[in-house]
């Protein structure tokens, strides 16, 4: 019986691992690489019609892989972006849903922790699953959401 237990516990043990490296190899991660990417189409979007913003991505944690702040641009958008950013990806979704709630009279939106409730924030997948978020500050609200569309667009 003892043996038993031992050979099942083994063949318990390598199938487990098996599974962990079969879903390690399946999810995507986004790189340095992909992130400068992705900052660089956004950036050329924004320089299309003079618009001076900060782009911020971030990775499927929340944390920042890449930021940048263009010439001119106000430096409370570096903030600005970074939260959009942490929006989209905590949340799985873009910021603009957040921001059309609000303006739908769902003012309870604004006591959720961790919000942006402004455009300019979109999350990044692969397939179904979300592997980062970039988020743009620095023109109105539909702008910065066009500037991140951009910038997602490269990854896509």
């Amino acid at each position: 019986m003892k043996k038993f237990s031992m050979i099942f516990l083994l063949l318990f043990a390598a199938s487990t691992m098996q599974f962990s490296l079969m879903a390690q190899q399946t999810s995507r991660m986004l790189t340095l690489e992909d992130a400068q990417k992705i900052s660089d189409a956004a950036e050329s979007r924004a320089k299309q019609d003079n618009w001076n913003v900060v782009i911020a991505v971030m990775d499927a944690g929340g944390h920042l892989i890449a930021l940048r702040r263009m010439d001119g641009t106000q430096i409370g958008s570096v903030d600005v972006a970074m939260q959009k950013a942490s929006t989209a990806v905590k949340f799985k979704r873009p910021t603009k849903v957040f921001q059309d709630g609000v303006q739908a009279g769902n003012m309870h939106i604004m006591s959720l922790q961790g919000v942006a409730a402004v455009e300019g924030g979109l999350p990044i997948r692969e397939g179904e699953q979300v592997i980062g978020s970039i988020g743009v500050s620095g023109v109105t609200s539909a702008q910065d959401g066009i500037i991140a569309a951009a910038g997602l667009a490269a990854f896509e």
